[in-house]
């Protein structure tokens, strides 16, 4: 059972709670009410944030890309400002997803509020009761376990949410009808001309810059991207989202390489190559979600969509 707890709200500061506290709100597996403590998250205790918004809905990676969304049983799941696992204690994990943390976990304070001193006693009791993996090959993580965590969202369903992201203050009223609106015009381009970014490549080709972190490149222009692509818009299993035509032809820092990411649901460690991210590149989620959601997944790049440009 979930403990009782302040329901937080966008823009609220909060304090992660110390190691014993969190320790008290987990079960065998390090959980609650499914949703994992990752060993990532420790160091961020006695830190402060400000809640960027409730967790009404979330996508799924591996779903139907268009429709399907995910909510937790219970209505007590927040994100944190810019708050983001580093993947150090799985193996490395460059995924770099969201950290969804339960209220039960973060206390609400002032800002001249006096911050907790964390014991570091208690942060190696509560590192030894967090999972990391069921398996050789197999991780324990938020990602792994969002299917056992979350309930699908019907259609219905959806339509609510809309109206409870303007009431919980995660979207203006205007921002929702933006939203709305271009989620709807896209499925209605879908239905009409196919895929935006769609290609007629039937074996899609690769191409590999060995870009690092810190460098500059340009997006490619759209017309040279559908060279890549096949009929469905994917370049060897990687979707080029409408969103991301807008950065087209713009110049963008690389903020790092995804060479490998565990996959939503399994906990597989999945590889990838020739693929980075771009500095302040989410997905748009508008594009194919009613509503969008929560997640503000990273958008990946293959190499092959980008120009290296001079250093500035």
């Amino acid at each position: 059972m979930t403990p009782m707890t302040t329901r937080l709200s966008p823009g609220d500061l909060v304090e992660v709670k110390a190691p014993a506290e969190i320790l008290e709100t987990l079960d065998a597996d390090g959980t609650l009410d499914h949703l994992p403590f990752m060993p990532e998250m420790i160091e961020l205790c006695g830190k402060r944030f400000p809640v960027s918004r409730r967790v009404l809905k979330t996508c799924y990676t591996g779903l139907n890309l268009y429709d399907a969304m995910r909510r937790f049983r219970s209505d007590d799941v927040v994100t944190l400002e810019g708050v983001r696992c580093s993947g150090a204690a799985h193996d490395g994990c460059q995924k770099a997803c969201l950290i969804f943390w339960r209220e039960a976990w973060l206390r609400k304070v002032g800002p001249l509020a006096v911050q907790s001193k964390v014991d570091p006693d208690g942060r190696a009791r509560l590192r030894a009761r967090l999972k990391t993996s069921t398996g050789p090959q197999t991780y324990f993580c938020q990602a792994s376990e969002l299917l056992n965590a979350t309930v699908n969202v019907s259609r219905r369903e959806q339509l609510r949410t809309c109206v409870g992201e303007v009431r919980t203050g995660n979207r203006t009223i205007f921002g929702m009808a933006h939203g709305m609106a271009t989620w709807l015009y896209w499925k209605i381009r879908r239905r009409l001309l196919g895929e935006y970014a769609r290609g007629r490549s039937t074996s899609t080709p690769v191409a590999g810059l060995n870009l690092k972190a810190g460098e500059w490149v340009e997006v490619k222009s759209m017309a040279s991207i559908r060279e890549t692509l096949n009929e469905a818009g994917y370049n060897r299993g990687l979707y080029f989202t409408p969103d991301m035509r807008r950065l087209c032809g713009g110049q963008h820092r690389v903020d790092g390489r995804i060479d490998k990411i565990i996959v939503d649901g399994t906990g597989e460690m999945r590889q990838l190559r020739n693929t980075v991210r771009l500095e302040g590149s989410v997905c748009g989620c508008d594009d194919l979600k009613l509503g969008g959601c929560s997640r503000a997944e990273i958008s990946y790049w293959r190499e092959i969509w980008l120009h290296r440009v001079p250093s500035r």
